[in-house]
């Protein structure tokens, strides 16, 4: 009788935990899968970066077409990048919207929660996206003071029943426009770690760009992309999409990825690129862990002659496991020829891809897996040689404060450190 009861009374519990388990497995599944469809093969070397064909397909295959008339600026580190971004804001007449990862307290974030609330109580339609996960150090006190001064703050993807299949799922965009006009780009997030000039360790080393011309619109629909999936509200009118001239000698186009559309978008520019190089390509990545394809990608371009050099985070790094899993594919890299260089004085956290000293490719995307299907990432490309040797005139001064490393230097590190890297590189595709 005892027996029979016990049975009745834990049997239910059994079940219970049964569906709560498969319920939890389920949403884990969902989180970690990437995209079903994947690009399976790489495209063929038909024509260069220089050929009309290759911008036309760019422009058809990632959705936006590239615009004339455009300008970009080079800003370096904090002490050029928060000011101007400052300015910009500081000055808008009419709407403000802002999308970032990283909002964190300290000077920086105070600063700017201080600026879009004075625009914000004068008149200033102004949106700001924040990610939930990225900005989990911004006190509350900040935000319901923007809130309080009419500041339209939301947050993507928050801890909610209706979001946990979609946790795994951030915005990574980083995203700044002004009136409509302006707009700025790049690998800096809102918080104190990039103020300065990199001249320590606790200070990043990172770049941002700032944008006008016609090109700017198709930022400001990256952002209204994000805005809706979040709010459900259409951003309309000349405020947010007014009639833009020229004002500058630039080709440009700003294109955005989400698991939910357009997964692919990324990945597919980088190969395209890839593919289609002839001589060069200089690539500065804060996070670099290629998966098969653009390694493959890579490898071939190197065997066409191409010089690749790759200039990644040294002895600080804000994910070590990430580094691990990066080492793991150098190997094929430097045996086929590439120059892998670490940075040394800081954490290194620019995203530049620069091919054939013509097209230029900025903004939030690392060069990961997480970056190419997981995050909501946007980048602008910028097709212009001033433009190109103003960025490669950067790489190389990077490159003057960092080591490179030799294929004999990869072959002899310790065993400890293979074992550490084959063990992160089996999760690569979530890095």
């Amino acid at each position: 009788m005892a027996l029979g009861r016990w049975i009745r009374t834990t049997r239910p519990r059994v079940m219970i935990a049964g569906v709560l388990a498969g319920a939890l497995a389920t949403i884990l599944l969902l989180n970690f899968a990437t995209p079903e469809r994947r690009i399976q093969r790489l495209p063929a070397h038909q024509h260069g970066l220089a050929d009309p064909q290759f911008r036309r397909e760019l422009g058809v295959l990632l959705g936006p077409p590239l615009l004339e008339g455009n300008a970009a600026e080079h800003l370096e580190n904090g002490e050029q990048i928060f000011p101007a971004m400052l300015g910009a804001i500081r000055a808008a007449q009419r709407t403000i919207t802002f999308e970032t990862y990283i909002y964190w307290s300290g000077e920086v974030g105070r600063e700017f929660a201080q600026a879009l609330d004075e625009r914000a109580r004068a008149g200033v339609k102004v949106h700001v996206l924040l990610d939930w996960v990225g900005s989990q150090k911004i006190e509350s006190q900040l935000l319901q003071s923007m809130k309080d001064a009419g500041v339209q703050v939301q947050m993507f993807h928050p801890l909610r029943w209706y979001h946990l299949a979609r946790m795994n799922n951030r915005t990574h965009r980083k995203l700044l426009i002004v009136d409509g006009r302006e707009a700025f780009t790049g690998g800096v997030g809102i918080a104190d770690n990039w103020n300065g000039h990199a001249q320590d360790p606790q200070h990043w080393r990172d770049s941002h760009y700032r944008v006008t011309g016609p090109v700017v619109a198709q930022m400001q629909a990256a952002f209204s992309d994000n805005w809706i999936k979040t709010t459900g509200v259409v951003l309309q009118g000349d405020g947010y999409f007014p009639a833009l001239t020229g004002t500058g000698s630039a080709s440009a186009q700003v294109f955005s990825s989400s698991p939910q559309g357009g997964a692919e978008s990324m990945v597919l520019m980088y190969l395209m690129a890839i593919v289609a190089s002839e001589r060069t390509i200089d690539l500065s990545a804060a996070y670099f862990v290629p998966d098969d394809l653009t390694l493959k990608a890579l490898t071939e371009a190197l065997h066409r002659g191409v010089r690749v050099r790759i200039l990644t985070p040294g002895p600080y790094i804000d994910a070590e496991v990430v580094k691990k899993a990066s080492h793991a594919s150098w190997g094929t890299l430097l045996a086929a020829g590439a120059q892998i260089y670490e940075y040394q004085p800081t954490m290194f956290h620019c995203k530049t891809f620069i091919v054939d000293q013509l097209l230029v490719s900025v903004g939030s995307t690392n060069f990961d897996s997480r970056s190419f299907r997981l995050n909501d990432e946007s980048n602008l490309n910028v097709f212009d040689h001033d433009f190109a040797q103003q960025a490669t005139e950067v790489f190389e001064a990077d490159l003057g404060r960092a080591k490179r490393m030799t294929l004999q230097q990869w072959r002899q590190r310790p065993w400890h450190a293979r074992v550490a890297e084959w063990a992160m590189d089996l999760f690569s595709s979530q890095l």
